[in-house]
C-alpha cells in the first residue's frame, strides 16, 4: 500500500478574509464591481427621472429572524432581499425598476465571502428582474442587517390595498404555502416525518423560499388584459406576511368585508390535505404573490392569460374582516411571522 502523503497544501493554509481585516476603504472597494461604473464613488446616487411618478419601499432582513445560514446560503440572500423589495413595488404598480439603495450592517469577524455571496445574489436579481445597486452605506454591528431600500417608476395602474370596491372579485396570481413548506424542509422539521410528499413538490417549496419571484410578469398581465371600459381601479397587495394577512390589509384600508372560498385556496400542485396544511397556505407568508380585488370582467380577463392564478372569494359590504363563505364564521389565523413578537 502507498504511504499516504500528508505533506500539507496551500489551501490548508487558506484562512477567510474577514471584514475586520479589510477595513472600510477595501470593502467599499470589493463592493464597486456589483454596481455601474463610478457610482459608488460619491455619497448620493443621480437618478435620471422624467415626469413619472416613484415608487419607493424600504425592508429589513436581520441575521436569525429573516435569514440564517442553516437554510439560506449569502447568495440566496442576497436574492430573497431583492426579491422582496421589487414584490412590493409590483402589489404597488411598479413600471421601471430603477435600482436598490444597500445599508449593510456586519459584525467584523464576517468574512468577506459571505458579503460577497450576498451582492452576487442581489445581483443576479437585480439582472433578472431589472435594476442597479444605486448606492448605499455599511458599518460594524452585533449582528448582520440588511436594509434595502427600492426606487421604481410607476406604471399606468396604481395598485393600493384601499382600492378595492364591494363587488369585487378576489384573485392571487399563484399557490401559496410553498415557502413555508421550503422553510421546514430545510429545517429538517419533525412535523413533515410522517408525510410522503412528492419530490417535485419538495423542490419546488426549497426554490420558493430561497430564490422567490416577484410577481412582475403577472402585473404586466394584468395591465394588458384591462377591458376598455373600466377605469384603472383595483385593489392589491401581496402576500409577503401571508394571503390571509394580505386579504385582511385589503379589507381594513377599503373598509369592505372579503369572502373566501375554503375549497378554492390557492394550493400547489399535489398538496397534501388538512386544517395544517390549510393554515400553511393560508399563514406561511413569503409567498411574494399578488393579492388583488378586481372588477368581474377584470378578474376573467386576467384568470385567462394568467395560467397560475386562481379566484379565492370577493369582496362586499360589511365591516372590514374576512369571513368564509359556507357561513362557519371569521377566518382565523395569523402570520407565524409577527414583528416584535414577544416570546
Amino acid at each position: 500500500m502507498a504511504p499516504i502523503d500528508c505533506k500539507p497544501t496551500p489551501e490548508d493554509f487558506w484562512v477567510a478574509e474577514t471584514l475586520g481585516e479589510l477595513g472600510e476603504s477595501e470593502l467599499l472597494r470589493r463592493l464597486k464591481q456589483f454596481a455601474p461604473p463610478g457610482q459608488l464613488d460619491d455619497d448620493t446616487a443621480q437618478i435620471n427621472q422624467n415626469s413619472q411618478e416613484l415608487l419607493i419601499n424600504t425592508d429589513m432582513f436581520v441575521d436569525g429572524i429573516h435569514f440564517s445560514d442553516d437554510t439560506t446560503t449569502a447568495e440566496d440572500v442576497g436574492w430573497r432581499a431583492v426579491a422582496a423589495n421589487l414584490s412590493d413595488l409590483a402589489a404597488s404598480g411598479v413600471d421601471q425598476i430603477i435600482g436598490i439603495n444597500v445599508g449593510l450592517v456586519a459584525p467584523a469577524h464576517t468574512p468577506w465571502d459571505w458579503i460577497e455571496g450576498v451582492y452576487k445574489g442581489m445581483e443576479a436579481a437585480l439582472n433578472q428582474f431589472g435594476g442597479v445597486i444605486l448606492g448605499g452605506d455599511c458599518s460594524n454591528g452585533q449582528q448582520k442587517l440588511l436594509a434595502i431600500t427600492a426606487l421604481g417608476t410607476l406604471g399606468p395602474l396604481r395598485l393600493h390595498r384601499g382600492h378595492a370596491r364591494p363587488g369585487d372579485v378576489l384573485v392571487v396570481s399563484g399557490a401559496h404555502g410553498l415557502s413555508r413548506l421550503g422553510l421546514a424542509l430545510l429545517q429538517r422539521d419533525p412535523i413533515l416525518e410522517c408525510v410522503a410528499l412528492p419530490e417535485q413538490l419538495k423542490n419546488a417549496a426549497v426554490m420558493a423560499h430561497q430564490r422567490p419571484q416577484p410577481a412582475l410578469k403577472a402585473l404586466r398581465a394584468l395591465e394588458t388584459c384591462k377591458p376598455a371600459e373600466l377605469p384603472w381601479r383595483a385593489g392589491g397587495t401581496d402576500s409577503s406576511d401571508g394571503l390571509l394577512m394580505a386579504v385582511q390589509g385589503l379589507c381594513q384600508s377599503s373598509g369592505c368585508r372579503a369572502v373566501l372560498h375554503s375549497n378554492d385556496l390557492p394550493r400547489a400542485q399535489e398538496w397534501p390535505e388538512g386544517s395544517s396544511w390549510d393554515q400553511w397556505c393560508l399563514n406561511g407568508g413569503e409567498d411574494f404573490e399578488l393579492v388583488l380585488s378586481l372588477p368581474a370582467s377584470w378578474a376573467r380577463a386576467w384568470l385567462k392569460v394568467m395560467p397560475r392564478s386562481q379566484s379565492v372569494g370577493y369582496m362586499e359590504v360589511g365591516p372590514p374582516k374576512v369571513i368564509w363563505a359556507d357561513g362557519s364564521g371569521e377566518v382565523i389565523g395569523s402570520s407565524e411571522f409577527q414583528h416584535f413578537k414577544q416570546n
